[in-house]
């Protein structure tokens, strides 16, 4: 949104974060979408306004508004932390110097924990795309969520609220013992061995001795908190990307933000008072993998280990937004389990204690993240491009346009997204469940081509093929009749491009089988 703001004009922007991490990572990601429009950081190391779009740590922004240039647009990244003096001051100062600025903000968790709204900076939702959303179209992986009961249940039940959050000090003296500790490391080896894995601690000294117990078990294991200095903390993060560390323990520094998308398990060792808590710090393992990034690496779901509650109390990941704030009442609907008497969150489909499965009970029981093989029927039907099933056996699909053509193509029990345009040549788009490979070849699709190509109502769609276009296909395509112009074009975009498309496939899944 903001690339589009910016493109062709003199306007200013500044993308406004509250860690060093998120300004650095999302001038990053910015300039590799938007890579016409120039950049600068304002932070504790380096402050220059020279770019177009500049990327702010408000700790350092708030701290020099005499600085602040007149802006067109402020972005506010992790939206419900405006309601801090700090954010106040900065957007006070913005409107002040121009009343015409658009306040921008973006957050996966809209309701603040503590119930304060967000009217007064915030006029509309301008839009709201639900986790469960996300998920069925292919953008998120899916959690698979364990609640583990290690003997600390009733005592974490117990465990008074200070003002912010639990007392972690209390739940450090339960959950950081040795038969705990090892119990943790057993559960992941049995369920998410391997797994590139972001733990979350209740206290530093709690954080450590899960390291040190995931050491013993023999799994790279580091630690990183607030109390380090930049420094260590980047070397941290650093090795847990570079492949050295496996499982990341962290207290408070990565949930929100940290985006490292290959992390394919979280690990819950405290409570969480608040439901946009739990939601960041899942977060941190639903997102999906780019395979030119990480060749080789196929990720299909996240596994949530909750040793700390924090999934029974809360439920389903979901929020409802309201800028106009809450009153907080710690209670979230709950319903009894038939078979063990467990309560447990209404939303659930299945008991995580007994495993039991209700049957859904109409629309107002249906969970908000079940069905996903007909969500991805739905995805098709959604598409803005018609999608030619090439050899009728639902293993090869392929779209195309003007300039442009994508597919979603099933190997060895994957399946692998290849996009190709005229004068680019093919690259793989994704690999892992349909659903996600067509949500990557969908959107390559929609970047890439024309409104009139994507229009998969035109005539010419179902119109007999042209004698220029049989001359391409194999003598036994040129015999059916039934055939159309554009599954004659879709499947001679296949011969052009087959070798391209099964060199991008064969190649990624001998890194796949090599890696395994």
């Amino acid at each position: 949104m903001a690339g589009d703001f910016l493109r062709d004009t003199d306007a200013k922007a500044c993308v406004l974060a509250h860690r060093d991490e998120l300004t650095r990572q999302n001038q990053s990601k910015f300039s590799r979408v938007n890579p016409g429009v120039s950049t600068s950081v304002f932070d504790s190391r380096q402050k220059s306004w020279t770019g177009q779009a500049t990327f702010a740590m408000v700790q350092t922004l708030v701290r020099n508004l005499d600085r602040l240039p007149t802006l067109d647009l402020l972005v506010i990244d992790e939206a419900h932390h405006c309601a801090a003096p700090t954010y106040r001051q900065v957007i006070d100062t913005t409107l002040a110097r121009n009343p015409r600025a658009l306040i921008y903000g973006v957050t996966a968790t809209p309701n603040r924990g503590d119930g304060k709204g967000l009217r007064e900076v915030f006029s509309n939702v301008a839009d709201q795309i639900r986790i469960a959303e996300l998920i069925r179209s292919g953008h998120l992986v899916p959690p698979r969520t364990f609640v583990i009961d290690v003997g600390t249940r009733e005592a974490l039940d117990g465990v008074k609220k200070l003002a912010e959050d639990y007392d972690m000090n209390a739940v450090a003296s339960i959950m950081n013992n040795a038969p705990v500790n090892d119990a943790v490391v057993r559960h992941w080896k049995e369920k998410a061995a391997g797994r590139k894995t972001i733990a979350f601690a209740a206290t530093v000294a709690h954080a450590e001795a899960v390291r040190n117990a995931f050491i013993v078990g023999g799994v790279a294991s580091a630690v990183v908190h607030g109390e380090m200095s930049d420094g260590e903390r980047k070397a941290t993060l650093d090795a847990f990307e570079n492949g050295d560390v496996t499982v990341l323990v962290n207290v408070a520094v990565l949930t929100e933000g940290y985006d490292y998308t290959p992390t394919a398990c979280i690990v819950l060792l405290r409570p969480s008072s608040y439901k946009s808590t739990l939601i960041q710090m899942v977060g941190r393992g639903l997102r999906v993998v780019d395979p030119t990034e990480y060749p080789g690496l196929i990720k299909t779901d996240c596994i949530v280990l909750d040793f700390g509650t924090a999934s029974l109390k809360h439920g389903s990941l979901e929020q409802e937004v309201d800028l106009d704030g809450f009153e907080t009442d710690d209670q979230a609907p709950t319903k009894n389990c038939p078979e063990c008497d467990a309560e447990i969150p209404r939303a659930s489909r299945e008991c995580p204690l007994c495993g039991h499965v209700f049957q859904p009970q109409g629309h107002g029981e249906k969970s908000a993240l079940e069905d996903f093989v007909m969500s991805e029927i739905d995805l098709l039907a959604r598409s803005n491009f018609s999608w030619c099933d090439l050899f009728g056996d639902d293993c090869a699909l392929l779209a195309t346009g003007f300039t442009a053509w994508a597919g979603v193509f099933f190997l060895d029990g994957r399946w692998y997204a290849v996009g190709g345009r005229g004068g680019i040549a093919a690259r793989l788009l994704g690999v892992g469940e349909r659903t996600v490979c067509l949500a990557q070849a969908d959107d390559w699709l929609n970047e890439h081509e024309t409104q009139d190509a994507a229009h998969k109502s035109r005539r010419w769609l179902t119109e007999a093929p042209t004698e220029a276009q049989l001359r391409h296909l194999p003598p036994a395509l040129r015999a059916d009749y039934g055939l159309t112009r554009y599954q004659a074009s879709a499947l001679i975009t296949f011969q052009f491009n087959k070798r391209a498309i099964q060199q991008l496939v064969y190649a990624e899944n001998e890194r796949y089988l090599e890696a395994a």
